[in-house]
């Protein structure tokens, strides 16, 4: 028995689609026949599996260094290596589509009664002041920068400013407990910790003064700390380690931001897994892998 169609958009909401779009560049590069078939689209995608991800390369216009002989060198995971030769920087795309007709980023937490709307200039700025502290305080390509912070808007700026120095990012939630931090950060021997004085949830204030401290103490790799002031009025945290406070670190700096191009399969960030077999597993993810599912996600998927 056939499921009962609740909704099916319209032509004009087809056509309007990117992933509509998408499908007559198919069809035109490819020769392809799709229209807007999406189950045809589906399975070319599977079918030719390098042909779909070459094809998003060049549909999304990404800008590189270099060439590449094959898309995938057909090796098992986890010695798969996608675009060999090719150098890029996922940081770089980010601002390659900013406007000045729409904020870069729109922020609100339970704290606070009016949003907050940060602009692609003032983020272009800050993004640039903060990779060039990180720059001078010795952070290079493959360096690993660790946040233990909520989802604001430092934490945006913080990772952008990291990746664009071809360093890798890797971050956890305030409401991990300091162990959990610890079981992840220490794995991957961060030189640059950056942290929050605390967090709220629910009306209730979380201080991670404690937290932080014994988290300092652990990474013995630390050489920098940075201190977002998020919960006003919170002190530096005891450590025998420098503490700068976020504000300290973009005010004065100016400059141009910079794209270290690395390549394709360089890792991005290091994410983990759960933990709940033994201590969490590290898993990289690439620069050039992201930026093209992002891309793929956001505009097909989202249709964003």
């Amino acid at each position: 028995m056939e499921p009962e169609i609740l909704w099916s958009p319209n032509q004009q909401i087809k056509e309007s689609s990117h992933v509509y779009t998408y499908m007559q560049w198919v069809d035109n590069h490819y020769k392809m026949n799709l229209h807007d078939d999406y189950e045809s689209l589906w399975n070319w995608s599977t079918e030719h599996v390098d042909q779909f991800w070459e094809s998003l390369l060049h549909y999304f216009k990404i800008s590189y260094n270099g060439k590449y002989t094959k898309v995938n060198n057909r090796a098992v995971m986890p010695f798969t290596r996608w675009f060999e030769g090719i150098s890029l920087n996922y940081a770089e795309h980010i601002f390659l589509r900013k406007s000045a007709q729409h904020p870069a980023i729109i922020f609100k937490h339970e704290r606070m009664e009016e949003f907050q709307e940060i602009s692609w200039e003032e983020l272009y700025k800050k993004v640039s002041a903060f990779a060039i502290f990180l720059k001078e305080a010795g952070v290079k390509k493959g360096d690993r920068v660790v946040a233990y912070l909520p989802n604001i808007p430092e934490a945006s700026i913080a990772f952008l400013a990291c990746i664009s120095l071809g360093a890798i990012w890797s971050s956890c939630s305030p409401d991990f407990g300091a162990s959990s931090v610890i079981d992840r950060f220490q794995q991957i021997n961060p030189i640059v910790f950056i942290t929050v004085d605390g967090y709220s949830y629910n009306g209730k204030i979380f201080d991670k003064s404690n937290d932080n401290a014994f988290i300092a103490a652990a990474l013995t790799s630390v050489q920098k700390i940075v201190m977002v002031n998020f919960l006003v009025g919170c002190e530096k945290f005891s450590t025998n380690k420098e503490i700068i406070f976020w504000d300290d670190t973009i005010s004065e700096i100016q400059g141009d931001l910079t794209f270290e191009r690395v390549e394709f399969n360089d890792p991005l960030w290091v994410l983990y897994s759960s933990g709940t077999t033994g201590k969490p597993k590290a898993i990289t993810h690439s620069h050039g892998g992201m930026l093209l599912e992002h891309l793929k996600y956001l505009h097909f998927h989202n249709d964003v």
